[in-house]
């Protein structure tokens, strides 16, 4: 009788004629390094893999799943999976089931049916996601969970390999036992993906110049990207010609020949300490998704080759020739399988979902930890000169490293240079070239790295050199490192810090790619925070506490330093030197969320952050007397806003003006205005000061589109003229230090 699935319907017509399709490449046993048990557990796990495949459709058309892209035609990667240790964390392609159902049998307690089906039910119960994605993933099993179809998780693989090398460089050991190797499968149409080629190229790079790089990159190549033929040879031409990158292949239908190939590739990695590209033909069975009739771009006769090629009939093949099962015992154990997932689905089938969003969203932020901090014997006499911004981070930096020795910098031009701005000057030749890192020119490669360096124990800070270089690889940001604890239930996390140079207001240096003010694809991050100084002494006290969250917290958090106050000394007149401020030393932290305040007038509250408090400052000043009567609020962060501070502040000001640097649509006073609104302040106080939703230009126009100090002037004389303030006059605000930072 006919099944549901032609599939099944073929490997019961091959148990009746006793009749098996032939390997490609036939080896013996022996041959391939592997015994007759063994390939017996192989096969049980594909089969398992399969009947999930079979189920996920069941569970679906029973409106009980919400999961169908299946690993049918892929369950040749069990054979790589029992070629290396568990140890070994693996970065999974989403059709690698078999891959996790091998590996659970290294360990023992594990419940990959049980697991899976409640992924695919979205159950709460889920052990690796909690019901909110479909994963392969399980932390006993050294598998962090991944959701990307579009090899975004290949760079954050090039860094955990990378840090494996790094550890002993540093004297110290991670997460992962330092001989593993990192394992990262994709599929064929993902090679071609930017972030796959950059990934690639990372980790040629590296090994190119003698750093180890223990990584195989499995492509498991079945010929096809969802309707789109990958070109005959493509993959293999593509790849021989890459400098220090081996290159393997394998027939993927086939366990022996894979088992082979995985452990040619497991020894080059583990014991030469490169990188390896694995090359697994294989075939897609039953579409790219329940969802796809393949019919409608397939022909009939390409559908029916591929059947043939089903690696379950191959398999049974092996197992029939090698005398190792009956046909009776064949068709018994797939039976039994069958059943076996049948009658746990029932059982799933009843467990409870998620149901609000409290649950949902329960595992965005990551679990605490205790501090890794060091104690540091203080200086006898701190240095309370009063410097700029850059210098200060620079200080602030180093005392950090020296307090994290787990801390590791990276970015372009950041050691040798000391970065394009000055910033981290003589850090390299002070902490040496494996915590002082300067990378290849890839935004991509950069925050793969320090994602993966995160994942082992290691607590990464990132330079993006300006902001503009950020958006070619922001899903690194979104779709990578702030989805790790929301899609592991907090087991997994990647804690990290990201400094980046943007904003706008340089002066004869940039144009639209130095001078940025697009900070919407940050803020709508779930779980990132963003934090953006405008002073020196602030810059030290967001990185102080940026590197505690990421340490304590494991918080990802993006440092956005504005260019344009790098260096700036002056705030009124020329060495009048009122913008600089004294270190206010290691224990100076300013908590996620707090604004800062300056001034105690309660006719005009501006709220702004970055340039705009240096400007705002400015413009007070130019209002002489009435300049009493305005009090300053510096956001210091742009994300995880606690609005009801924000609301305290401003509420007794008779006019709140909210200048935002950044573009009028979608920018942060959206959510300011809206949120006061919320809290009661009447509209008719509340206004706004934005940039134009324009990019910038370069050279006398560079500053046009954004607030000025004289636009702000302008709107503050207008709004305090009101109210019957009075006269301007050309007094500085008495509020704002001659020395030192701006009053918090």
């Amino acid at each position: 009788m006919a099944t549901a699935f032609p599939l099944e319907d073929a490997f019961f017509a091959a148990l009746a004629r006793d009749d098996w399709p032939q390997p490609s490449r036939p080896r013996g046993l022996e041959a391939a390094g592997l015994d007759g048990p063994r390939l017996v557990e192989l096969f049980e796990s594909q089969l398992l893999s399969r009947h999930l495949d079979y189920q996920a459709r069941r569970l679906q058309a029973r409106g009980e799943g919400f999961y169908t892209i299946g690993s049918a035609g892929h369950e040749g990667n069990a054979a790589i999976a029992a070629a290396f240790r568990h140890t070994d964390p693996a970065f999974l392609h989403y059709r690698d089931a078999a891959f996790l159902i091998q590996r659970s049998k290294a360990l023992p307690g594990q419940t990959p049916l049980r697991d899976m089906l409640l992924s695919f039910c979205a159950a709460a119960e889920d052990p690796i996601s909690g019901g909110r994605h479909k994963v392969l993933g399980a932390l006993s099993l050294t598998i962090p969970p991944q959701t990307s179809t579009i090899a975004s998780h290949l760079p954050k693989a090039v860094g955990a390999a990378y840090s494996l090398g790094l550890w002993r460089r540093l004297g110290g050991a991670g997460r992962w036992p330092a001989d593993a190797v990192v394992l990262c499968s994709f599929g064929d149409a993902s090679f071609n993906h930017s972030t796959a080629q950059g990934a690639f190229n990372a980790a040629g790079w590296a090994a190119f110049q003698g750093m180890p790089m223990p990584l195989v990159l499995v492509c498991e190549d079945n010929a096809i990207g969802i309707s789109t033929p990958t070109p005959e040879g493509w993959i293999e031409a593509s790849v021989r010609a890459r400098p220090a990158l081996h290159y393997l292949s394998c027939d993927g239908l086939d366990p022996l020949d894979t088992y082979r190939a995985a452990r040619e590739a497991e020894r080059l990695a583990r014991r030469r300490r490169q990188p390896v590209f694995l090359h697994m033909h294989c075939v897609r069975l039953m579409g790219h998704a329940g969802s796809d009739a393949q019919q409608a771009y397939l022909d009939p006769a390409r559908i029916q080759a591929d059947e043939a090629r089903d690696p379950l009939l191959i398999a049974a093949g092996l197992l029939r020739r090698h005398g190792l099962l009956s046909v009776a015992e064949l068709e018994a154990r797939y039976r039994a399988v069958g059943e076996r997932v049948a009658r746990e689905a029932e059982e799933v089938m009843g467990c409870p979902r998620l149901a609000s969003a409290a649950e949902v969203m329960a595992s965005i932020v990551p679990p605490a930890r205790p501090s890794r901090r060091v104690a540091v014997a203080e200086p006898a006499v701190a240095d309370d000169t009063p410097a700029p911004m850059a210098r200060l981070i620079n200080q602030a930096l180093a005392r950090l490293m020296v307090a994290y020795p787990q801390l590791v910098m990276a970015g372009q031009d950041i050691g040798r240079k000391g970065g394009v701005y000055g910033v981290t000057q003589r850090l390299q030749a002070r902490f040496g070239t494996s915590r002082v890192i300067d990378t290849l020119l890839d935004e991509q490669s950069i925050l793969g790295l320090g994602i993966g360096l995160a994942h082992n124990e290691l607590l990464p800070m990132l330079e993006i050199q300006f902001l503009a270089y950020l958006h070619n690889a922001e899903d690194q940001l979104r779709g990578e490192a702030a989805t790790l604890s929301f899609f592991s239930r907090g087991q997994y996390t990647n804690p990290l810090v990201v400094r980046i140079a943007g904003l706008g207001y340089q002066k004869g240096f940039g144009g639209h790619f130095h001078n940025d003010n697009a900070i919407a694809v940050l803020r709508d991050i779930p779980g990132l925070l963003v934090a953006c100084p405008s002073n020196g002494a602030d810059a030290v006290g967001l990185l102080q506490e940026a590197v505690r969250l990421a340490d304590e917290e494991q918080r990802v958090v993006v440092v956005l330093e504005p260019i344009a106050r790098y260096h700036t000394r002056d705030l009124l007149d020329e060495d009048d030197q009122r913008w600089c401020c004294a270190d206010p030393g290691p224990e100076f932290r300013l908590p996620a969320g707090r604004p800062g305040r300056d001034g105690e007038g309660r006719a005009l509250a501006i709220i702004t952050y970055g340039n705009g408090v240096y400007l705002s400052h400015q413009a007070r000043a130019r209002l002489g007397a009435a300049g009493e009567g305005v009090r300053i609020i510096d956001l210091r962060w742009l994300t995880g806003l606690d609005h009801d501070a924000l609301h305290r502040q401003v509420a007794d000001c008779a006019q709140v003006l909210c200048v935002d640097e950044c573009r009028r649509t979608g920018s942060l006073s959206e959510e300011i205005i809206t949120a006061l609104v919320e809290r009661g302040l009447a509209g008719e106080r509340l206004h706004r000061l934005t940039a134009e939703d324009s990019f910038i230009p370069l050279g006398p126009a560079a500053t046009v589109t954004l607030p000025s100090a004289e636009a702000i002037l302008g709107e503050a004389r207008r709004l305090l003229g009101s109210l019957g303030s009075g006269e301007e006059g050309e007094t500085p605000s008495p509020t704002l230090p001659a020395t030192g930072r701006p009053a918090s």
